[in-house]
């Protein structure tokens, strides 16, 4: 039997400690604490995390309920639902930020040869928002609707692996094509991006940046035909078409000419019009592309589903993004788990074995791991009789004298 560390210091040993105290270090995280460091503050939050705890009060009795694990667990004190709900106010929410992008560039080079659906060397990203919403009398920093509050997660999503390599939280009042101005753009990367991303000015940097981008045509899109390409009607493409941009301003815009592709979906009978900038790749390859984004959309569900995001333990702007910063490290860090000990379960099965075992201890790579335990029968062992019944002659049972 394994009388080592509990699974959740075990999953604590994957973190880069060193790193993560530089990072205090800068936002002086750790000026004037006497109890809960940010270290502490982390295990605490990535507890809640992995055993779904949705109040401060559940932190504190779930981890007081089993008092003798804390200090191998990292806690040098018992956790109080004030000093954590002190510490996710005040402390700056970068530090988390900071971590989860230190985070997440370990797990990109882990994932980095992870197999695409599509036969292409070349990184593809998705991109997207998705909106959690919040109550205005509570969270109104975040401006959404008159009558509603709420945040939007831009994520840049790696299809190499489903790792977020860009995280941007904003409120909801934030469109998304303005998060076009924060990303660094990948030469010879592909960003595939819905209808809610298109201006011509921001997709031109983003050419001049030597990236592709894949997105959808509007309804209102003008574009003069330049050159048609040969293309199958039988696999769906109808046309497959360079076009320069009509209107002074979008051809001020994108001066370059364009690739339109039009396709019909066999399945649903739409006919899709996309656009991009990369020449080389067949039509329906390109139409494959923008298939992946959905990639994302599952993700926004993924961590909604199995991330605690959406109930928060803080009113304030530095307590939520504190929580949401967190949570993605978490993931993130389970990732690292997971590929680092070669395991065939899905993330979704790790936590839901973290989610129940955290305090058992059981080497991690055996607990995670999937396969049935062997259940051993003995066939010819014979029941206990707690009486020693003996037919009589007339055949009924009969106890003895």
């Amino acid at each position: 039997m394994y009388v080592g560390k509990t699974l959740f210091a075990q999953v604590m040993e994957f973190m880069p400690w060193t790193s993560f105290s530089r990072i205090v270090h800068r936002y002086q995280g750790n000026a004037g604490v006497r109890t809960l460091s940010c270290a502490e503050q982390f295990r605490a939050m990535a507890f809640a995390q992995l055993t779904w705890r949705e109040s401060l009060r559940d932190i504190e009795v779930s981890l007081s309920a089993n008092a003798t694990k804390l200090y191998a667990m990292g806690f040098r004190s018992a956790v109080k639902r004030s000093t954590l709900a002190d510490a996710n106010e005040s402390r700056d929410w970068r530090i988390w930020a900071d971590l989860a992008a230190l985070l997440i560039r370990r797990a990109r080079k882990l994932y980095v040869d992870q197999a695409l659906a599509l036969d292409l060397d070349s990184t593809v990203y998705a991109l997207d928002s998705s909106t959690i919403d919040l109550c205005l009398s509570l969270f109104d920093w975040a401006p959404f609707r008159s009558t509603k509050a709420a945040i939007k997660l831009h994520t840049l999503l790696d299809l190499r692996g489903a790792i977020p390599a860009f995280i941007h939280i904003s409120d909801g009042k934030l469109h998304d094509v303005n998060v076009l101005d924060m990303l660094t753009f990948e030469a010879g990367a592909f960003y595939v991006m819905d209808r809610g991303y298109l201006d011509f000015a921001r997709l031109y940097r983003l050419h001049q940046a030597g990236a592709f981008f894949v997105t959808r045509a509007k309804s209102n899109f003008n574009a003069r035909r330049v050159y048609s390409a040969p293309c199958d009607r039988s696999e769906g493409v109808i046309c497959d078409q360079r076009v320069a941009l009509g209107g002074f301003y979008a051809a001020h815009d994108y001066p370059e000419h364009m690739r339109r592709i039009r396709f019909k979906d066999p399945e649903s009978g739409k006919t899709l019009v996309f656009l991009t900038n990369n020449t080389a790749l067949p039509a329906l390859t390109i139409c494959a592309l923008y298939k992946q984004r959905w990639q994302v959309e599952l993700f926004f569900k993924w961590i909604k589903q199995h991330l605690r995001i959406k109930k928060f333990i803080g009113t304030s702007e530095n307590a939520v993004k504190t929580q949401i910063w967190c949570a993605v490290a978490t993931y993130v860090l389970i990732a690292i788990v997971k590929k680092e000990l070669h395991l065939d379960a899905s993330l979704y099965t790790c936590l839901q074995i973290l989610s129940v075992s955290v305090f058992e201890k059981t080497e991690i790579s055996c607990a995670l791991q999937l396969g049935e335990l062997p259940i051993k029968s003995d066939g010819d062992a014979n029941q206990l009789l707690l009486f020693d019944f003996q037919p009589d002659s007339s055949g009924h049972a009969s106890f003895p004298a």
